[in-house]
């Protein structure tokens, strides 16, 4: 499962699915690609390229739904998903050891957990001073959370989480964003596993860091206040709403790929 921004990723997505694809374990995978955001008239070449080498890819020339979020986008592969086991990452990501990382997940799920995540690093960064504290600030507000506050601190680039659950908070209009994906499933009790293992974790994009203190400071400002910004939405787009396909979900692991935010 993956969805893709087709006006920037559709390039990027191509080093996770290396990555992915390189897996070595026992289990089957299935990615589904969720193309989205180009002209109706004009799809991509590659969603008949990517169906070619038989992934499985859905097609959306734009996702309707008003105030839309990424997280929204990865909706439509979850419902196409042929597996209750999901694995969640961006496009711009790289993950180092994908056989591990996929094993630990499926043996998270094995032992109950209905999310699990692991820690997240950045290639591609600027090399200035700046990056270097804003990646040090990053690092210790998320551990605070996690440590301290224990508040879940899963993110779109990297979580794994059951598909029934997911599409049941996302249509009940209580989740609409992948930074809250961790703090509502842990308010209804539910199992969360992380782990900060090196071989298990994945690396997101630094492209859009440009390395100066103003960056820097802006970054910070707008992250602090988009968590006030964050309010329920409801989705109403028929697409996002249909019921679940009835497929066999036992067998299978759903690996999503989702565009990187802008910005």
């Amino acid at each position: 499962m993956i969805p893709i921004n087709a006006r920037k990723d559709l390039i990027n997505v191509l080093q996770i699915i290396g990555d992915i694809t390189a897996y070595q374990g026992k289990h089957r995978l299935e990615i589904v690609l969720v193309i989205n955001n180009y002209h109706p008239n004009s799809p991509p070449k590659e969603i008949e390229e990517f169906r070619a080498l038989g992934l499985v890819v859905l097609a959306i020339p734009k996702l309707l739904v008003p105030r839309e979020t990424i997280f929204s986008a990865r909706i439509p592969g979850v419902r196409a998903a042929s597996s209750e086991k999901t694995i969640h990452f961006d496009a711009d990501c790289r993950v180092p050891h994908a056989t591990h990382l996929i094993d630990w997940y499926i043996e998270q799920f094995d032992r109950g957990a209905q999310l699990a995540y692991t820690y997240v690093g950045y290639y591609d960064l600027p090399t200035s001073l700046s990056s270097k504290v804003w990646i040090m600030i990053h690092r210790a507000f998320r551990w605070f959370k996690r440590v301290i506050l224990r508040i879940p601190v899963s993110r779109g680039s990297n979580y794994a989480v059951i598909r029934s659950l997911i599409l049941h908070l996302y249509d009940k209009g209580w989740l609409s964003y992948d930074i809250k994906v961790g703090t509502t499933i842990k308010s209804i009790g539910g199992k969360i596993s992380y782990s900060g293992e090196k071989n298990l974790m994945v690396l997101t994009s630094g492209r859009n860091f440009r390395g100066n203190w103003k960056e820097s400071f802006e970054y910070t400002a707008w992250r602090m206040g988009y968590y006030r910004r964050l309010a329920p939405l409801r989705p109403d787009a028929d697409y996002l709403k249909e019921d679940s396909l009835t497929v066999d979900h036992e067998n299978v692991v759903t690996t999503s790929v989702v565009p990187p935010k802008s910005g």
